[in-house]
């Protein structure tokens, strides 16, 4: 139904249209309860909403424990308006019209991701999608053997599906994809032969050594300004804790400068427990 089929108007992603299409995934006996009942559509873990000639994607936030999603043969054109489906693991929007990645920052447990057949010339905005291990892009406007490189951030990605992008045209196309992502297990609906893997790392060694050290200091680099971050947040507490501590001692001990409760317990970054000493005489 994507990037040719004009013949029907665009639908748009109603309550009528949510719950027919949460009533058709479930056996007779069970629609004619919940239609009873009631649906509640926080209670729905997957969703198919695939040939519906949907334009844009709205109206999705009640699922909010849904765990699988179906948008695929549509005619969409842009990835948004999914930020509340936290618990996503599977998404699926193959056959659309979608020219950029986006939209995907907060569904951080998405483990398996088709933009297959789709209008996308880079791969990119998916950063926070570190439990992927499924992806397919295949049938795409890629160009350049370069995005490959990108998929180096996903540990756990062990699938990938390329086919129909025209890099993959380029003679050193699987070698340079198996060297750059030696976690994968299948490329292109094929498993990646040992004989493969091998001719790869031998072949690109020296593009992927240099891409392991720039890694590495990138992550130095990370670890580094995180560690500085976290001491400075514990010396902004230890401030604001000494200044919650000086006013107490001065209110408690009617004292102008104390000198013998200086030193304090902190616990947490919202709260502090002070230890005023007790009063003479």
């Amino acid at each position: 139904m994507s990037q040719s089929d004009n013949s029907f108007e665009p639908n748009v992603i109603d309550d009528e249209m949510l719950q027919k299409a949460v009533e058709e995934q479930w056996p007779e006996d069970i629609r004619k309860l919940a239609k009873a009942e009631g649906i509640n559509f926080k209670d729905v873990m997957e969703l198919q909403l695939s040939f519906r000639n949907i334009l844009q994607i709205d109206n999705l936030w009640q699922f909010e424990n849904l765990t699988k999603l179906q948008l695929d043969n549509n005619i969409i054109e842009k990835i948004e308006a999914l930020e509340s489906l936290v618990h996503l693991v599977w998404l699926d929007l193959s056959f659309n019209n979608i020219e950029v990645i986006e939209g995907l920052d907060t569904l951080v447990k998405l483990q398996d991701l088709s933009l297959y057949n789709n209008r996308i010339s880079k791969i990119e905005h998916m950063d926070t999608l570190q439990e992927l291990q499924i992806f397919s892009i295949g049938k795409n406007n890629l160009t350049t053997l370069e995005n490959v490189v990108y998929l180096r951030k996903f540990k756990n990605l062990h699938t990938l599906n390329l086919t129909g992008n025209p890099f993959c045209n380029e003679e050193q196309y699987m070698l340079f994809v198996v060297a750059h992502l030696p976690g994968l297990v299948y490329l292109d609906f094929k498993l990646v032969s040992d004989t493969t893997r091998e001719v790869a790392i031998s072949n690109y060694h020296y593009l992927t050594d240099l891409l392991e050290h720039e890694e590495a200091q990138a992550l130095a680099q990370l670890e580094e300004k995180q560690a500085q971050q976290k001491e400075l947040e514990y010396h902004k507490i230890v401030t604001c804790s000494a200044h919650q501590y000086s006013s107490t001692g001065k209110e408690l001990l009617g004292e102008r400068h104390p000198k013998d409760w200086q030193q304090f317990v902190c616990r947490g970054y919202r709260s502090c427990q002070t230890g005023l000493p007790p009063r003479s005489g």
